[in-house]
């Protein structure tokens, strides 16, 4: 008999959704392609609103959505029990060049 287990995914992006519809209770749905199928996600105004404040305060962030597989649909999935995690990224600073000693 086989162990029992969790499937859960983890989508990241850094660009605010631009296909975001409104749906029944003010729930916000919007698609995100995965490298050729589109998960189709849909959170409270509450989650988010995360995005939101993201895309607002911060130039450079990503987002850690994740959730269970839920039904497959003809282009991709359905992301059941999602919640999102938005974090900051800071830009890398520039690694000072190696100093070599000169041939006098």
């Amino acid at each position: 008999m086989a162990v029992a287990g969790k499937l859960e995914l983890t989508i990241k992006i850094n660009d605010f959704p631009t296909n975001v519809e409104t749906a029944e209770n003010g729930w916000k749905k919007f698609e995100v392609d995965c490298d050729g199928r589109i998960a189709s996600i849909t959170v409270k105004p509450k989650v988010f609103k995360k995005l939101e404040e993201a895309q607002a305060n911060y130039p450079m962030w990503v987002a850690a959505i994740a959730g269970k597989l839920g039904d497959i649909t003809d282009q991709g999935f359905v992301l059941n029990e999602p919640n999102i995690q938005v974090f900051e990224r800071k830009p890398k600073a520039p690694k000072e060049p190696v100093a070599t000693p000169s041939a006098e």
